[in-house]
């Protein structure tokens, strides 16, 4: 139980030559004769035990073929002070985060270990924390790696949480991006994100909330000017309107890790090279403070996004759920 599987079942029902299946996952139930497995997507899968023909143990993640070496643990840290709450609480190893509401990832519980509490305990108090606030209960979970919560997941999921949304974290080498060739417009660097830049991002009506949690003038952005803490860039691509930029993106580099998020582009404008132009200048200024490796985060029906990212270098790490209080 908890161990990443390789399961053989026969299916007597499928065509010859098709009666075989392999499943590989984490094994996270084995009751009433169906084992319960649960692949790197989170998706679960059900296999009568009197189907079974073979099953092993297989490592516990697969060799990764490119990208740089990191566990899950500590992309889930970096990830996490990338996109900051305003608001947080610590119980055992589980960390509550708030930001009143602005994006699941700053409004739901990080797990990485031990609440201190039986977990029905513990999740009787993040229901409590978040409603306290106004808001549903949220716990992001992780699939696909080494150390991530399968486990967690089954136990969510047999006490009712909903899992609402699925994403990929992808890792990738950050020299290749900061040598992508120099465009005909060149994207503008700021510390801060103005009301051109806002406009463009998709997530409309801007609160002060939101607006601490992107980095914009908060308390952290003053750290980041005194030398402390991750330090947040904000790209613009300039368009024919001053006030609509063609482009935007940003960039969080903390220690060797570079995070790029809110790319964006004009519907207009797409299929110019412009979001190349913004990972490249981002790129450039997160080598220039030391770092030496990317990640970025992609839900997994944004094909466009996926194919992009792919051919810059990048390869899915692990998948991420955000499962929802009953």
């Amino acid at each position: 139980m908890g161990k990443r599987v390789s399961v053989r079942q026969l299916n007597e029902d499928a065509p010859k030559g098709e009666r075989f299946t392999d499943t590989v996952g984490v094994l996270t139930s084995w009751d009433d004769g169906v084992l319960l497995i649960t692949r790197r997507s989170g998706e679960r899968v059900r296999i009568p035990e009197a189907s079974l023909v073979a099953g092993k143990v297989v490592p516990s993640a697969p060799a990764r073929r490119r990208g740089p070496s990191a566990s899950y643990e500590e992309l889930a840290r970096v990830a996490a002070r990338g996109w900051q709450p305003v608001e947080r609480e610590r119980l055992g190893d589980w960390e509550l985060r708030a930001a009143a509401g602005f994006t699941r990832r700053a409004n739901s519980v990080l797990p990485l270990g031990d609440p201190g509490l039986p977990l029905d305990e513990a999740l009787a108090f993040v229901r409590d924390w978040y409603a306290a606030r106004g808001l549903p209960a949220y716990v992001q979970t992780a699939t696909g790696a080494e150390g991530t919560q399968e486990l967690l997941c089954a136990e969510l999921e047999g006490r009712g949480w909903t899992r609402e949304v699925s994403a990929e974290l992808w890792t990738g080498a950050l020299a290749p991006l900061g040598d992508l060739p120099d465009p005909p417009r060149p994207a503008l660097l700021s510390r801060t994100a103005d009301e051109a830049w806002l406009s463009r991002y998709q997530r409309k009506g801007m609160s002060e909330v939101a607006l601490r949690v992107l980095g914009c003038g908060s308390p952290r952005s003053r750290e980041v000017e005194s030398g402390g803490g991750p330090s947040v860039w904000f790209a613009t691509v300039p368009g024919t309107d001053p006030a609509s930029p063609a482009a935007i993106g940003r960039c969080v580099v903390d220690g060797r890790w570079a995070g790029f998020a809110a790319l964006e582009v004009d519907p207009s404008l797409r299929r110019q090279g412009l979001a190349t132009t913004v990972m490249g200048a981002l790129a450039r200024q997160a080598l220039s403070e030391g770092a030496s490796a990317a990640w970025l985060q992609v839900e997994t029906d944004n094909e466009g996004a996926r194919a992009l990212y792919g051919g810059m270098g990048f390869a899915a790490h692990h998948a991420y759920h955000h499962y929802r209080e009953p």
